[in-house]
């Protein structure tokens, strides 16, 4: 089983799961996820909710994290900033790309962008995440 399965089987039944992330690229440089634009997930009149759009960042600044971590290591959201450049519409399909800033020993700074259909920018996300050592 490769990354991206082991990772879609890692959030199913959890809230990615239940937001309709799907792991396309799951690689400790690179994380990329679709997420279908579904009408429980937004507001009216049909553009995705904020809190969704950057769930669906934190979600991937996460799991790059995770691919970096030791045995026993985890991780937790520290902090998280979102800038919205346009709607993300019903019934469109989203790509989100995130990328390493920083994988210190303490923490993960991660960038996400997230693009609609046409390419253009609908967010721009930098979180950083802390490393948990085990208990």
């Amino acid at each position: 089983m490769d990354a991206v399965e082991q990772m879609q089987q890692r959030v199913d039944g959890f809230f990615p799961s239940l937001l309709g992330i799907r792991f396309v690229t799951v690689e400790p440089e690179r994380v990329v996820a679709e997420l279908d634009v579904r009408r429980e997930i937004c507001t009216a009149p049909g553009v995705m909710h904020g809190g969704a759009v950057m769930s669906l960042a934190d979600t991937l600044g996460a799991v790059g994290t995770i691919m970096n971590l030791r045995e026993g290591q985890g991780t937790t959201t520290m902090e998280s900033k979102t800038n919205f450049f346009g709607p993300a519409v019903e019934g469109t399909t989203l790509t989100a790309e995130c990328i390493p800033l920083h994988r210190g020993g303490r923490t993960h700074v991660w960038e996400t962008t997230i693009r609609n259909p046409a390419g253009k920018m609908v967010a721009k996300v930098t979180q950083t995440q802390m490393v948990l050592e085990p208990r």
